[in-house]
């Protein structure tokens, strides 16, 4: 089963360890050349640290199918980032696209509150003419020693759709040296979803950090509706988007994953 109509649930437990929310709009160029000084005060109060990167454009490549292809270098693209005071929220702008971050997913309704005062800001600041994608993605790690469930296969907490290899009670989980899923669905006519789930051992990029060698189950939900979404619509999209990842996310755990979670 990938999808279920088990109701919305809010887990003590949740394995939420990343969600973004981004909408890509049509270039606007002066946020590249501009700092956006009007924009962080209208949202200083709420992200008040502040700073600026420069992040490299991919080249650009013309040419093809013909006896020159060139590659061109393209200028870098600026990336600003406001900061919340405790650091668990980022909220990124560039000329292609605006993103709100969090290592701290406190359920839906406050993730969007969140979002509502930075993305009114942005609309009546720079007045984009639409959003190119609107997208969010829930990058979930379950990690069994921490739900109290050691010895326990994945096949018991995943549906089989993405532990069907593992299904196979003859052969020791520990044989699997690679078992992902990979899937890319069409939800309805303007959405649909990337999907990555397995088990692996999740890295820490931090110089120094610490690794944990702990065997972890990564179910990483990249949802997108594309096409040209009027402002205007964008929560509604988002609200869409939200109600799709609930039924592919109660889909993917078993009862016995549930009762470990720990419905509220």
């Amino acid at each position: 089963m990938l999808f279920s109509d088990h109701p919305r649930t809010h887990y003590r437990n949740a394995p939420a360890h990343e969600v973004i929310c981004q909408l890509r709009f049509p270039s606007i160029l002066t946020i590249n050349t501009v700092e956006p000084a009007d924009f962080q005060e209208a949202i200083r109060a709420e992200f008040p640290q502040y700073a600026r990167r420069q992040d490299a454009a991919p080249p650009r490549i013309t040419g093809l199918g013909g006896p020159n292809p060139k590659v061109e270098q393209q200028p870098p693209v600026t990336n600003y980032n406001f900061v919340s005071e405790d650091n668990q929220w980022k909220l990124n702008l560039t000329k292609d696209f605006i993103a709100l971050s969090t290592l701290r997913y406190p359920g839906w309704e406050e993730f969007a509150l969140h979002l509502d005062k930075p993305l009114a800001a942005f609309i009546r600041l720079y007045k984009p003419a639409y959003f190119l994608r609107v997208g969010l993605r829930y990058v979930n790690v379950f990690s069994r020693s921490r739900l109290g469930l050691e010895g326990v296969r994945w096949s018991e907490l995943f549906a089989p759709a993405y532990t069907a290899p593992m299904q196979d009670m003859s052969i020791a989980e520990d044989r699997f040296l690679n078992c992902g899923c990979d899937l890319t669905l069409k939800l309805d006519s303007s959405c649909r979803a990337k999907i990555h789930a397995g088990p692996g051992v999740v890295k820490r990029n931090a110089p120094g950090a610490p690794q944990d060698p702990e065997v972890k189950f990564l179910f990483d939900m990249d949802l997108s509706m594309n096409g040209n979404t009027p402002c205007t619509l964008a929560a509604g999209a988002l609200e869409t988007l939200h109600g799709h990842s609930t039924r592919l996310f109660e889909g993917a755990i078993t009862d016995r994953l549930r009762d470990a979670l720990d419905a509220e």
